[in-house]
């Protein structure tokens, strides 16, 4: 075969794994490029990165250091396990995954299924967070090699190794796997409510294990750590040990069993993983209907990411009243029939629609569960067999109080890239001049058609936890005041801080950098929260029984003036940088 001026043609090179980490890495540089800020992000979270490795490091290698084999075995066993844990919830929870290579790019291509998914997976083991996770488990090397010499030391280098692999593979497969879910609404729903179940239980469970470790026996503890090193969570992680013990025999078997787990669930990904691309190619259909397009089987994504409807969104500015009242889903139909109920109408679409901002209202869910039992399951305590006691601290209005902050500024950080949710589809509002007042006001009110019944579902649940109806107006004070307050602080830091998020189907998914933005972002905003919130703390502490009865209008009085004048504040800076913000969250291809 020859090619152009009779020259032989050159024959297309097999795409391999390396193809797929050069691409990131250029991809990376290229995102980079022009954008000191994230640079600055990305040196932040190398910082905190080797900060996290350094602490995880010394902790595992103390017990070689203390030449103290019974806590290795433990160190290695259930501190292994955690961070597999780590890496399968936290992406759910909190910081996602980097998709600086979306999945749905290579749609189109002629790639194998096994091609993409090693390329995918090879591409994901180059990020901060996988290489403080390798230099952390170092210290399982280090502690292998002073018990047990050069061998032991050489066979846990190859287990912290697989165990990297684990942990990549575990936290792609899961992600995947719940962004798939998520798409369908009753799995939506069950997931939801499956999630708040088991984030209610956390918190009286913590407490038990607390009480549990106090009392237990360090014996028993060792059996329970030889078990879990038989598990795929701590099976990479021991084999060190094991070699350190004269149980060399252990090591293929193990390192048998971290394979086959790797294996299974780079297969799961790689199912997950089609489905979701194929979703992210056909996930509408366009019926023509009377010369009009209409959008049906969900989210037709724009850009970053608006959902169904996204092309109306121009008409919020000033549509016909027909046109405005196709976009009320049935949940609003109470709202205004202007711009005003159009953007709210079409926000809470957007959040009911949307699987990226369903898996932020699981979160808050979580959370706001979460929390307040950790901090108010007062009134238990355990005692250990050589007399030490254990008391979770007695719960008080001012306590309640603090931990209704907590959940009450949870919920309103989710604002704090609110524009990122949408993309380069925010080019419609620009274009219909929508005013930044309006805008702001219509964002936080159709987050809070959501959000507020779930705060106050959390606070009947607490108040019936803790027995104390009495406390339900602080808890509903202290919360609508942090909320409001969390709204006008988010509202600032949407504007200025915004982010671009990127074009996946996968709701956890992170561009490169991104998730270092988001951590900053959401910490200013948690801290400009809370400093907003301490005189409900105050007034809890100072006021006494009078607050109980004052709490509840003076906290929605407090939250509902300070979101109205976030609002008008933060919208002035909208009109004058509304270009600027759809640079800022336009995904760079």
């Amino acid at each position: 075969m020859t090619g152009p001026g009779g020259q032989p043609a050159e024959r297309a090179r097999p795409v391999s794994a390396r193809h797929f980490v050069r691409l990131k890495l250029r991809v990376m540089g290229n995102n980079f490029r022009g954008q000191g800020w994230r640079i600055a992000m990305f040196v932040g979270g190398m910082i905190a990165g080797l900060w996290f490795a350094a602490t995880g490091f010394f902790l595992l290698a103390a017990p070689g250091l203390a030449d103290e084999p019974t806590y290795a075995l433990m160190a290695a066993a259930f501190g292994g396990g955690l961070l597999v844990l780590g890496w399968l919830l936290l992406p759910l929870v909190f910081f996602g995954v980097d998709e600086t290579l979306d999945p749905a790019r290579f749609a189109l291509l002629p790639l194998s299924r096994r091609t993409l998914v090693t390329g995918l997976f090879a591409a994901a083991l180059v990020s901060v967070p996988a290489a403080a996770a390798l230099i952390a488990t170092g210290g399982l090397v280090l502690t292998s090699g002073l018990l047990g010499g050069a061998a032991a030391a050489l066979v846990a280098a190859v287990g912290v190794v697989a165990g990297l692999l684990l942990c990549v593979a575990a936290s792609r497969a899961m992600t995947s796997a719940f962004a798939t879910m998520l798409r369908s609404r009753r799995v939506r729903d069950l997931a939801a409510v499956l999630l708040a179940v088991l984030a209610a239980l956390l918190g009286p469970l913590q407490i038990v294990v607390v009480a549990a470790v106090q009392q237990a026996d360090w014996d028993r503890l060792t059996g329970v750590a030889r078990v879990v090193g038989w598990t795929p969570f701590g099976a990479p992680w021991t084999v060190g040990i094991d070699v350190a013990e004269g149980r060399a025999w252990a090591v293929p078997v193990k390192l048998l069993i971290t394979a086959l787990t790797i294996g299974a669930l780079l297969w799961w990904w790689s199912r997950s993983l089609e489905s979701a691309m194929v979703g992210a190619a056909g996930g509408g259909r366009i019926k023509v209907r009377g010369g009009g397009a209409k959008a049906r089987g969900g989210a037709a994504k724009t850009g970053g990411g608006a959902a169904a409807g996204g092309a109306a969104v121009g008409g919020a500015a000033g549509a016909v009243p027909g046109a405005v009242g196709q976009l009320f889903p049935k949940a609003v139909g109470w709202a205004r029939r202007d711009r005003f109920g159009a953007l709210v109408a079409r926000e809470c679409r957007y959040w009911w629609r949307d699987a990226r901002r369903r898996a932020n209202l699981i979160t808050i869910a979580v959370v706001g569960i979460f929390v307040p039992v950790m901090v108010n399951f007062g009134g238990a305590s355990f005692s250990t067999g050589e007399g030490m006691e254990f008391a979770a601290p007695d719960s008080s209005p001012v306590l309640v109080s603090i931990s209704m902050v907590f959940v009450g500024l949870l919920a309103s950080v989710t604002l704090a890239n609110q524009f990122g949710f949408d993309g380069s589809a925010y080019a419609a509002n620009v274009v219909a001049g929508v005013p930044g007042r309006l805008e702001l006001r219509a964002r936080m009110a159709a987050f809070s058609v959501y959000v507020l019944p779930m705060l106050a579902v959390v606070t009947v649940i607490l108040g019936m936890l803790l027995g104390r109806p009495a406390w339900l107006g602080v808890m509903a004070g202290s919360l609508l005041a942090t909320y409001g307050a969390g709204l006008a602080i988010s509202a600032f830091v949407s504007v200025l801080g915004a982010y671009s998020l990127p074009e996946t189907s996968n709701p956890f998914a992170m561009n490169s950098g991104a998730g270092v933005a988001k951590s900053f972002l959401t910490l200013l905003s948690m801290l400009g929260t809370a400093v907003a919130s301490v005189p409900m703390v105050v007034a809890a502490a100072l006021l006494g029984d009078a607050w109980l009865w004052l709490a509840t209008p003076l906290g929605l009085a407090y939250g509902l003036g300070a979101a109205l004048l976030g609002a008008y504040l933060a919208g002035d800076v909208l009109d004058r940088r509304a270009p600027e913000l759809l640079t800022a969250v336009t995904p760079r291809r």
